[in-house]
């Protein structure tokens, strides 16, 4: 079982917190200069997001219109502790954690960015009475 409990949640968390880089003028002029729509598939529990950064979206499920030039595969835990600072998202491709496809270089040149977020991660689960995920 991972450390969420559903896809909504997944959602509020790891799709809540690509909706606050959406909100950041600083961040997401960036963001959108890059062109990157993501799509996570996520497991444990079972979730996909759709990021597209060009036009400031993030949906949960298959319903979205957008079209992904990225995609990740991994568990949720594995989103929630690369968030958390904990994982090395190029480590965890290379060790097979995390699967990825399209151009994952253009993908990488915004982990900088991502770092950003961090700390505003941390303190959406504290927030949210999710500090057990911290320790995940």
């Amino acid at each position: 079982m991972g450390v969420f409990k559903d896809e909504n949640e997944v959602d509020a968390y790891l799709g809540g917190i690509f909706r606050l880089a959406a909100a950041k003028d600083d961040l997401a002029v960036k963001f959108v200069n890059s062109g990157v729509v993501l799509r996570i598939h996520y497991t444990d529990p079972t979730a996909l997001l759709t990021v597209d950064m060009p036009n400031k979206t993030v949906e949960l499920g298959t319903a979205s219109t957008a079209r992904p030039n990225v995609q990740l595969y991994m568990t949720a835990d594995t989103g929630n502790q690369f968030l958390l600072g904990k994982v090395n998202l190029a480590a965890a491709m290379a060790r097979g954690a995390v699967r990825a496809k399209g151009p994952v270089p253009k993908l990488l040149k915004l982990i900088p960015l991502a770092r950003q977020l961090f700390p505003e991660y941390e303190k959406m689960l504290t927030e949210g009475g999710r500090t057990d995920l911290i320790e995940a």
